[in-house]
């Protein structure tokens, strides 16, 4: 069995670009196209925003590969505006070479902390782990599928999804994903991958806030993957 963190994989993208695209599009409802400049879009994006003209923002997308654990992407594909491309565990044979003969599960980073109540939920974590695996393994010895053995596999079993959201959709996401009520294991992925969005399609996700009380040790990792979406 391997146990491995949470991370989130994003294409190198030109948020400028994206955002005088949106405000491309945007300035034909005010026929104000000769209006564009070099910089014109962050004003023009901070005045949709105030005025709740939010569908100029479903014009441009981003992809994203998350790699979590399957009960939170339960919570991520409840979002409908989207397409998604996720590992199968109806398809994927554990056993198999190329998944080192072994599953592999998501780190719940709540039970990391030292304490004596920690110590002992850990255990009882991985034990529940590695016997979900015993039991995985020994029904595809006993002539099941990988379907039919998938049954007893757990929710901390890692997964990996890619995830395309229009940017209107990524607001709605990360306001309800990465807000104090979210699971800690989708506030995890949620901020950390939101903080990267303000960072890169400033201003359009200013206005989004999130738990500033989540322990930034616990942050997922967000890699930047070479090229363009």
């Amino acid at each position: 069995m391997r146990i491995i963190n949470p991370y989130v994989e994003v294409p190198e993208i030109d948020g400028a670009q994206l955002l005088r695209n949106i405000e491309k599009a945007g300035r034909t409802c005010y026929k104000s196209e000769a209006r564009i400049t070099p910089e014109s879009h962050i004003p023009f994006i901070e005045m949709i925003m105030k005025s709740g003209h939010h569908s100029m923002f479903e014009h441009e997308k981003v992809t994203a590969r998350i790699i979590c654990d399957r009960g939170v992407s339960h919570e991520i594909v409840r979002h409908r505006l989207a397409a998604y491309s996720q590992e199968s565990t109806r398809y994927c044979n554990y056993a198999g070479e190329k998944f080192g003969k072994e599953i592999t599960v998501i780190r719940p980073f709540f039970f990391e902390a030292n304490t004596e109540e920690n110590i002992g939920r850990r255990i009882a974590w991985e034990t529940a782990m590695e016997n979900a695996e015993l039991g995985y393994f020994d029904l595809l010895d006993n002539g099941a599928s990988a379907q039919e053995a998938r049954s007893v596999l757990p929710n901390s079993l890692k997964t990996e999804i890619v995830v395309t959201y229009n940017l209107r959709e990524w607001r709605h996401f990360f306001t309800l994903r990465a807000a104090k009520a979210a699971h800690p294991q989708m506030q995890q992925i949620a901020i950390p991958l939101l903080l990267w969005f303000k960072d890169n399609l400033a201003p359009l996700f200013d206005d989004v806030d999130y738990n500033r009380d989540f322990d930034t040790t616990n942050y997922a990792k967000v890699v930047v993957m070479g090229g363009d979406q």
